[in-house]
């Protein structure tokens, strides 16, 4: 193995990423040393590069220099002593969320509410994250990066590794789907459905036996293709065009959806998540996981008498994401529409400034190391 590795550090925010060579770290006891193989590019890394921590200091910022990088894929390289049930050369997904393993949540297996959330490579959800970045320094955007062992997803060989790659923002709408009880005979709906988070839900959806699965985005081109993945299951509405709350229940026999799983952007504006919300049946579960900035006005007495759940979702668990692998491997997750698009760990900064026009959530952006 070689002594040293490239990665792309940032030094200073809102500027350039530097391609560097540092040594290559050894694993701990407990950890794992992993080749990057693939590493996702999500869009949202240029905001976080652009000094986030300005707009959202409730997500603290590893200290610079930092390598980042949320989503990667690649193989074991090297094991910790106490290493159990992983072999160097096994085909992996590190899931970046980063617990301290002591609190109450961590002892419940309850890792995404731990106070120190962490993810390596991005960004912390606590005041103590810096604690994480400092035991995992390293993301994506470099040849190797150390993880714990516990965090490792073993990818089927049916499973590439740009596939493995998008598995973040993929298993962010399988917990959050997952949480509502979604499964055959459920019936969904998808705030943002053609976006690169409400594509990997409707995908899961799909996969975990949902009946139908509705949804609106602001394309209708782009509408026409994700319906065409599931004639037969997934009916699409171009927002702003018509009354959601009649339409849904048009294509839902009357009824009122079981889950609103809401995948819109900081940028949304509110009355598009009401509006969701008036799609649910009584007793119905609403998700956001898409992290829109608005203030919605909820109509309390409404969410009452109806006995509505609404959650926030953040993440997934690696057993989840173990789960989402096996039924990719398996053929039940289909991923074959994914484009993936890759460039070399010396073109980062020049994809990130210029990346090729998105084709919603179809496009698949990868650095490969």
């Amino acid at each position: 193995m070689k002594s040293t590795m490239r990665v792309a550090r940032l030094h200073a925010f809102d500027q350039p990423l530097k391609i560097e060579e540092i040594p290559v770290p050894k694993p701990r006891p407990t950890d794992v040393l992993v080749e990057v193989r693939a590493c996702n590019i999500v869009p949202n890394l240029r905001n976080v590069l652009a000094s986030y921590g300005e707009w959202f200091p409730q997500l603290p910022l590893p200290k610079l220099p930092a390598t980042f990088g949320l989503d990667s894929a690649g193989v074991v390289a090297a094991v910790g002593s106490h290493v159990t049930n992983v072999a160097v050369g096994d085909r992996v997904y590190i899931n970046p969320g980063l617990s301290c393993g002591a609190c109450r949540a961590c002892r419940r297996g309850q890792d995404q509410n731990c106070d120190s959330y962490t993810f390596m490579g991005y960004f912390s959800f606590g005041a103590d994250g810096q604690r994480r970045f400092d035991a995992y320094p390293y993301g994506g955007l470099g040849e190797y990066l150390t993880a714990p062992q516990r965090n490792l997803v073993k990818l089927p060989d049916a499973v590439s590794f740009e596939e493995g790659a998008r598995f973040g923002y993929l298993g962010t709408g399988y917990s959050a789907l997952h949480r509502s009880g979604v499964g055959p005979g459920s019936t969904v709906f998808i705030n943002g459905i053609s976006g690169t988070l409400g594509l990997g839900t409707c995908l899961s959806a799909l996969a975990m036996g949902a009946t139908r699965v509705l949804g609106t985005g602001r394309n209708a081109d782009l509408l026409d293709e994700v319906k065409a993945i599931a004639a037969d299951r997934i009916h699409v509405l171009t927002a702003g065009s018509g009354d959601l709350r009649s339409w849904t229940r048009e294509h839902n026999d009357g009824d009122g959806v079981d889950v609103v799983i809401d995948a819109l952007g900081p940028g949304a504006p509110a009355e598009a998540y009401l509006d969701a919300l008036a799609t649910l049946r009584r007793g119905g579960i609403a998700v956001d996981v898409g992290g829109m900035m608005e203030s919605p006005q909820l109509d309390m007495i409404s969410v009452m008498t109806n006995q509505l759940t609404i959650l926030g979702s953040v993440w997934f668990s690696t057993a989840e994401a173990q789960d989402m692998a096996d039924l990719v491997g398996t053929g039940q997750l289909d991923l074959s529409i994914l484009e993936h698009h890759t460039f070399p760990l010396e073109k980062i900064n020049e994809a990130l400034e210029d990346l090729p026009a998105r084709h919603g959530g179809f496009s698949n952006f990868i650095s490969v190391p």
